[in-house]
């Protein structure tokens, strides 16, 4: 536990003074095992300009289990299901996935943006979303777009709070 501990302390630190690009993260007001963040979507790509909301659950074993990480903003993304879950590698213990205890929250966070950007649809949670990625980019890019200008606007018109 005191192991756990001082590494959660140590990534804490590490992410506050030198964040990866486009990433927020922080500890929930008295909670040593939740955090939350925030991911800025990329340029080029329907979640441009984006704030994607994330909480993120330490277990008792971290680091030799994966944090539990889900989405809080909806996101239209054939990896990312409406609750919010992630299928990501990462994120799963061996053999099925491919955590390890020298990966960290900034790791796994960048690899969660990079998902975001670069979409799996061989490994789909929303098998409709990744036809659509695979066979109709276009659709899938206009749908994307709408969620992101929707849900995760850093600007927010007066339409858009009306519909919330």
């Amino acid at each position: 536990m005191a192991a756990r501990l001082g590494r959660l302390r140590k990534e804490v630190k590490m992410l506050e003074t030198d964040p990866p690009p486009g990433i927020s993260c922080w500890v929930k007001k008295n909670k040593s095992d939740e955090m939350e963040a925030q991911l800025i979507g990329s340029d080029g790509t329907p979640y441009a300009d984006g704030l994607f909301g994330l909480e993120i659950q330490i277990p008792d074993r971290y680091p030799f289990e994966p944090p539990k990480v889900r989405f809080t903003t909806p996101v239209y993304h054939p990896n990312i299901d409406n609750g919010g879950r992630i299928c990501l590698d990462s994120l799963k213990m061996p053999p099925k996935g491919s955590w390890k205890p020298s990966l960290n929250i900034s790791t796994i966070l960048t690899s969660i943006q990079l998902l975001l950007s670069e979409p799996n649809p061989d490994d789909p949670l929303m098998a409709d979303i990744a036809h659509e990625f695979r066979f109709d980019r276009e659709k899938f890019n206009t749908k994307a777009k709408e969620y992101t200008k929707r849900y995760a606007s850093q600007v927010k018109d007066k339409e858009n709070e009306a519909i919330s």
